[in-house]
């Protein structure tokens, strides 16, 4: 009797030690989206512009680059542009007149004139030395998919496979127009007054608060024969 109280009083602990084992484990973590599971990699990209300095400013093919320039620029809600003007380089008059002629562009062409700042930068004796215009873009580097796959037949655990949801984050990071806006949310635009209160004021009086609608907004089957 003695030997066998002894056995079970082991069978217990075994047990016990056991079960405390199984409970005390955490569940796996499981991502809930594909941007989770495959995230996508968002890295500073600085975007540049090099202008030759000319003694007469600006060239028509400096002028073209630098609305391409702007346009970069303002899509991807760039912020401070920095003009880097070359000292210790080449002809300091031509240097001066394409930084000048650099900057009053992008103030004509609607960059924040609080935006644009001009800083020297040493050239080191290169009279080629450019004028550098430049400001901080970002870039979105998507997973790599399909690299390994498992037996898609596989199906009695009922949960989706390795890959599912890759595509998805691969294809966001190449199609997306800004990689900043994966960082935060842009700034919202001021609210329009004027068409809040027309919208209350239509609310008030029972009537329709949406815009009328136009031809344009209309759509029709042809009735052509072909």
């Amino acid at each position: 009797m003695k030997r066998l109280s002894l056995i079970l009083l082991a069978t217990f602990a075994l047990g016990a030690c056991a079960t405390d084992e199984v409970e005390n484990k955490a569940p796996p973590a499981t991502a809930l989206t594909p941007t989770e599971r495959f995230p996508i990699e968002v890295r500073e990209h600085p975007e540049e512009l090099r202008l030759a300095a000319h003694a007469q400013g600006l060239s028509p093919g400096q002028t073209a680059a630098l609305d391409a320039f702007i346009g970069h620029w303002s899509g991807a809600q760039g912020g401070d542009v920095l003009v880097k003007s070359p000292s210790n380089g080449g002809d300091p008059q031509a240097v001066y007149r394409t930084t000048v002629d650099a900057r009053d562009y992008l103030l004509a062409h609607g960059v924040d004139p609080a935006r644009v700042r001009i800083v020297g930068y040493d050239a080191g004796g290169d009279r080629a030395a450019p004028v550098v215009l430049g400001y901080a873009a970002y870039v979105a580097k998507g997973p790599r998919c399909g690299q390994e796959w498992e037996n898609l037949t596989a199906t009695k655990d009922n949960r989706e496979y390795n890959n599912f949801g890759c595509a998805m984050s691969a294809n966001l990071a190449a199609e997306i127009a800004n990689p900043a806006d994966l960082l935060q949310p842009r700034t919202m635009d001021p609210a329009d007054a004027a068409r809040r209160q027309t919208v209350l004021d239509k609310y008030r009086q029972g009537q329709a608060t949406s815009s009328a609608k136009d031809d344009q907004a209309s759509g029709a089957i042809s009735n052509a024969v072909h």
